[in-house]
């Protein structure tokens, strides 16, 4: 590797890991921001960068009706609702307590969600500006409005999965196993949500009757915690993913395994020696595409992999230097977008494999990002404590 991507990497190092006192992490600051005044920063692809977070910003969402809003949660225990154009500030959520890992709006824009990592939710009613409701939950693990309602799901590392009307506050809670909730989502049809628990179970849960449909255990489960779960637009197939590096395909009216793919490792496995650490892989992210029956799974060692539904079989695999983070599809095409912990979003079209394009401006990685409706912005969020908004649409797609 050259000196440029030594330095690069270097970036990528979280150095609050090692136990620095507090006025050390102020030492790094000023060295960083006197590096940008020299003119060092890298390219910058983005529009509009929002700027207000003073630490990471963990999550972002834009409002389903508009897309003219974005909400942003961070590591400052605060979450901030913010116009997508100009970066201009709506109103802040405040009130947390805890770092801001969970904010979205309802399927109307009516209302936003912002949740901290000790358990405090918070819905605010966007065009008033002011909290409306708020409950206490044991530490969040995931949240997520219903598609067509004013309802809430958010699932908790005691194994709850909870769901509440919105503002009036009824309760429903729908008890796992005794083990964190680890990620959840609500299918298409409304009436029924898929959770992943940190045993490697997932559950499919009848909503209005609070009874579990059908349980994946033992060899038809994963063999450790799940990450992530999607649905397929119809809501006919789930798809499962987890720390074993496998992803499980579901049929969700039977609760049966269509098929299951597997990462081979590419190098094998040595043994360990004393004080070495294995080279960890997870599936991070995955999702199905609207217009061709294809998947794509994010894997923590860079690798996109692109399944084909209809052959059960691997299709391309796309190789980032470094982990991905998420991936999003885009609603109407069968390209398909990643960001990583190397801090940039890329494009790549799914038929081919090809990578589209490339889109750079954080100087750390990537925590989370969003895509408009019709797929003209990108909005991302980043360990460098600010939110970017970066526009994508090219006249030759």
């Amino acid at each position: 590797p050259s000196t440029d991507d030594l330095a690069e990497e270097m970036e990528d190092v979280d150095f609050e890991d090692e136990g620095a006192e507090e006025p050390d992490d102020e030492a790094w600051q000023s060295e960083d921001d006197e590096g940008v005044e020299d003119g060092m920063e890298a390219q910058d692809d983005s529009e509009v960068t929002f700027s207000l977070h003073s630490a990471s910003v963990f999550c972002v969402s834009l409002d389903p009706k508009t897309n003219t809003l974005a909400v942003t949660g961070g590591e400052d225990d605060k979450a901030f609702v913010w116009r997508v154009s100009d970066g201009e500030l709506l109103f802040e959520c405040s009130g947390h307590k805890d770092s801001v890992t969970c904010a979205g709006f309802s399927h109307d824009s009516v209302f936003v969600a912002t949740g901290d990592m000790s358990g405090l939710i918070k819905v605010w009613r966007v065009d008033a500006k002011e909290e409306v409701w708020s409950f206490e939950v044991g530490d969040l693990e995931w949240m997520e409005w219903h598609p067509q309602a004013h309802v809430l799901l958010a699932g908790t590392a005691d194994g709850n999965t909870w769901m509440w009307k919105i503002p009036s506050g009824d309760c429903k809670t729908f008890q796992g196993p005794a083990c964190p909730a680890t990620c959840g989502r609500i299918l298409p049809d409304g009436k029924r949500a898929v959770v992943g628990y940190e045993d490697g179970t997932m559950r499919i849960w009848d909503l209005k009757q609070g009874t579990s449909l059908h349980v994946l255990k033992g060899q038809d489960g994963h063999q450790d915690p799940l990450t992530c779960v999607a649905s397929n637009q119809d809501g006919s197939l789930i798809m499962t993913g987890s720390v074993d590096c496998h992803a499980k395909l579901v049929n969700s009216a039977t609760g049966k395994v269509v098929c299951v793919f597997k990462m081979e490792s590419v190098t094998p496995k040595a043994p360990i020696g004393e004080g070495e650490e294995a080279e960890s892989n997870s599936v991070e992210s995955l999702g199905f595409c609207n217009v061709m029956p294809l998947a794509a799974v994010g894997y923590l060692d860079g690798t996109l992999a692109i399944y084909d539904l209809s052959t059960q079989s691997l299709r391309h695999k796309c190789q980032h230097e470094s982990g991905i983070v998420q991936l999003l599809w885009e609603e109407s095409s069968a390209v398909v977008y990643t960001c990583s912990l190397d801090g940039a979003v890329r494009l790549w079209d799914a038929r081919s494999g090809k990578m589209i394009s490339e889109y750079r401006g954080h100087s750390a990685e990537i925590l989370d990002f969003a895509v408009n409706k019709d797929a003209s912005i990108v909005v991302t969020t980043s360990g460098d404590h600010q939110a970017k908004v970066f526009c994508v649409q090219r006249p030759d797609r």
